[in-house]
């Protein structure tokens, strides 16, 4: 049943909706709730088409004044033809309807918003997707805790990390190093091998001493950082990381070094013929080192520090030329570890970055006061602490104070030396010592104030020993 009001045709009856209909001869708008008039274009239909409506025609029968002023609202039309649907009326129903059927203002807020919110996730999804396809792949690898550990925590390894570093498998170390019985050094931490490659060339094997169930995620990240670390090193005056082996069957954590063939500084102070070690041979040996330390901490980035700058960590090759290998590093990633562990274990998971080295750049200070004992060590000839648990330092304090006491510092085995380069060397003593770490100058301000001041040469030996053309042929 549909409300209209047929009277508004009126002002536009011979243009518009039925009246334009000129053939029109049966139309029946019965029994709806039509007001007004019939327009006059209609009214040579029958009345009986009209019937049933609130209508002011009187020819035909219409509804009660009750029924009509009743009605609220239009009602369904049983078989009747609608109206035009330009007409007002039928464009105020049609409205209705739309609006009747329109969703709700909660509803459409919330469509809004989470549209916005599915839109902006996947924009940040797009960048993160475009960022890591960029940067280094990372992996995630679960590794055995120790003992007293319960879980296994997520250790987040860069991929690339070691990517550039020769991997050696266990068996080609075993054969090179004779099963593993060509020892020349050790520690409780570690042992240190010799061994032949098939090649010729001679290397250093160091092998960490720890078994498998005692290997944890944070072991298993320092291990990696490390040789990531030592794999930067390129100098003449450092030891060269060749490569590393790691499996797991057996447990195996190794490093491979370049061998220096003339053993340790310490083993020529302290157990060999100290006569081997002249002055001039001495003093190359001073300069390598500072070179090389300078090379460490104001060269590479970020810096690099020996975690234990002593006379072992000092190789020699067949010239005396010194070559710094941080054999010692063992210790650092054991107790960086146990020193670490708590921390980290309380956030579940560590992430390693490409660039995140440790922070090795803190004990720069630490390393020019260990150069600083290694030279009393070199000129003296006496180790860092003597029998009596008197160290160098304390020892040697005196004696750096008074110019005419300083040849006292030197070796009894040396014969001869040159005033001026063990002022020179004394002076630099005293700056690496200096019990206000702020005050401790930089390797290249030592190594400039050492360089300008000795020889190297061996003119000098020459003119004292006879021994010095072999000398000559060496370091030729």
């Amino acid at each position: 049943m549909v409300l209209i009001s047929v009277n508004r045709y009126s002002s536009a009856e011979n243009s518009t909706g039925l009246c334009q209909a000129s053939n029109l001869k049966v139309v029946d708008f019965s029994y709806n709730f039509f007001t007004g008039t019939v327009p006059k274009c209609l009214r040579y239909l029958p009345s009986t088409s009209f019937q049933g409506n609130c209508l002011q025609n009187k020819e035909s029968r219409q509804r009660s004044a009750a029924q009509c002023s009743s009605y609220s609202g239009p009602k369904p039309v049983r078989n009747h033809p609608p109206f035009h649907p330009k007409h007002p009326a039928a464009e105020a129903v049609s409205s209705k309807e739309h609006q009747g059927k329109s969703k709700p203002a909660w509803l459409l807020v919330l469509e809004i918003v989470t549209g916005t919110m599915v839109g902006a996730i996947f924009v940040v999804f797009l960048v993160t997707a475009l960022q890591r396809w960029n940067a280094r792949s990372a992996i995630i690898m679960p590794w055995k805790k120790s003992s007293s550990q319960k879980e296994n925590v997520p250790v987040y390894i860069d991929s690339g990390m070691l990517k550039d570093v020769v991997k050696f498998n266990r068996q080609e170390l075993e054969v090179a190093c004779e099963d593993f019985s060509n020892i020349i050094g050790s520690s409780p931490d570690s042992l240190v091998y010799k061994g032949n490659m098939k090649g010729g060339s001679e290397i250093a094997v160091i092998s960490l001493c720890i078994k498998e169930e005692n290997w944890s995620g944070y072991l298993e990240l320092y291990f990696q950082r490390e040789v990531a670390d030592l794999a930067r090193l390129n100098h003449e005056n450092t030891g060269k990381l060749l490569g590393y082996c790691k499996e797991s069957t057996p447990f195996t954590r190794m490093l491979v070094f370049e061998y220096a063939s003339n053993g340790t500084l310490n083993e020529h102070l302290h157990y060999g013929e100290e006569c081997q070690l002249s002055w001039t041979r001495r003093m190359r040996i001073v300069i390598g080192i500072a070179r090389g330390l300078k090379y460490l901490h104001t060269e590479l980035d970020p810096p690099f520090t020996i975690s234990e700058l002593t006379s072992s960590a000092v190789y020699l090759t067949d010239d005396f030329s010194p070559k710094l290998v941080d054999f010692e590093s063992w210790k650092s990633i054991l107790s960086r570890s146990e020193k670490n562990a708590g921390s980290i274990g309380g956030q579940g998971a560590i992430c390693v970055l490409p660039n995140s080295m440790e922070a090795r750049h803190l004990d720069i200070r630490g390393n020019v006061y260990a150069f600083g004992v290694l030279l009393l060590e070199i000129i003296s000839g006496r180790p860092p602490y003597c029998k009596d648990k008197v160290s160098l330092v304390d020892w040697a304090n005196d004696l750096l104070e008074v110019p005419d006491a300083m040849s006292y510092l030197v070796d009894p085995e040396v014969k001869n030396f040159r005033q001026e380069e063990l002022k020179a060397i004394c002076e630099a003593v005293k700056l690496c010592i200096h019990p206000d770490a702020t005050k401790r100058p930089s390797m290249r301000e030592l190594c400039t104030l050492l360089e300008s001041k000795i020889d190297t040469s061996v003119s000098f030996d020459f003119k004292a020993t006879s021994l010095a053309w072999a000398e000559l042929a060496l370091s030729s």
